[in-house]
């Protein structure tokens, strides 16, 4: 499930920075964002609540509800004209939340995968503080942060869902 859930994280994570390259128009993006906010949290009530749901399942599908909610307000914001303010806070909420959990990702990494994943939480967790510094702090970076969404989006979602998805073990 995680090659799946990661390819289309890239995907919405490209998408998003291209929009944010004017790349993208604002009523064409939300398409995506509620697409892959539906997978992945249909993904975390599998995980959270399905047969064999245990501890790590749980803090796999809160983590990945991160991203659900992320997708899912950016989508709102495009539908609402909201100034995005209150994603950008969330952000930070979810900026700060990264830093243990890429301590701990870096500490349970045994393998070459382990590692790749826990540099992954190394650019959620920056990115998420770029959205905050974008949409809260309002600083004009919004092209910074759109080239920024686009490399993460591929080196943290697209590259490693698709060799997962490819067969490539964890």
């Amino acid at each position: 499930m995680l090659g799946l859930i990661l390819f289309f994280v890239g995907a919405v994570l490209v998408l998003n920075g291209l929009w944010l390259l004017g790349r993208i128009a604002d009523n064409e993006i939300a398409l995506i964002d509620i697409m892959v906010g539906t997978l992945t949290g249909l993904a975390c009530l599998y995980l959270a609540f399905g047969p064999g749901a245990d501890a790590g399942s749980i803090r796999a599908a809160a983590l990945t509800l991160l991203f659900t909610f992320t997708y899912f307000w950016v989508a709102w914001n495009r539908s609402n004209g909201a100034d995005g303010r209150g994603l950008g806070w969330f952000s930070l909420f979810v900026a700060i939340t990264a830093i243990p959990v890429t301590i701990d990702s870096f500490q349970a990494a045994t393998t070459t995968w382990g590692l790749w994943f826990a540099w992954c939480w190394v650019g959620w967790g920056v990115l998420w503080f770029l959205y905050f510094v974008l949409l809260t702090l309002r600083k004009p970076i919004v092209k910074f942060v759109g080239g920024v969404t686009v490399f993460v989006g591929i080196y943290t979602g697209w590259i490693p869902g698709y060799m997962l998805l490819s067969g490539m073990p964890q």
